[in-house]
């Protein structure tokens, strides 16, 4: 389980096309320290939602009975063609500015 959600952090840091060394502006972990998560850590509750929050995301507990719907949602590309549509095609990816979007304001 633990391994799939470190997986995931990665997987989303990636699609954002963040570095590990992005998250130090984004949230105050060091490279160090974030590529030591990423790779075995077993981090806290607290650590997992600032982690979220830099990389534009939410925890959610989900039911069993309720992933294989919710995977397969998330895994039908709408939610791309939603980030897409909201965030126009000349805007830069969140590389090129860490902060965006980070205190709720999209400008």
């Amino acid at each position: 389980m633990i391994r799939s959600l470190l997986e995931q952090l990665k997987n989303r840091r990636l699609a954002l096309g963040l570095k590990q060394s992005d998250m130090m502006l984004r949230v105050g972990v060091s490279r160090q320290q974030y590529q030591r998560l990423e790779s075995k850590g077993n981090p806290r509750l607290d650590t997992l939602a600032l982690i979220a929050k830099g990389l534009n995301s939410e925890l959610v507990l989900v039911p069993k009975e309720k992933l294989a719907a919710v995977q397969a949602l998330l895994g039908s590309g709408e939610e791309e063609e939603i980030v897409a549509q909201s965030w126009g095609e000349d805007e830069r990816r969140v590389s090129d500015d860490p902060w965006r979007g980070l205190l709720g304001d999209d400008s």
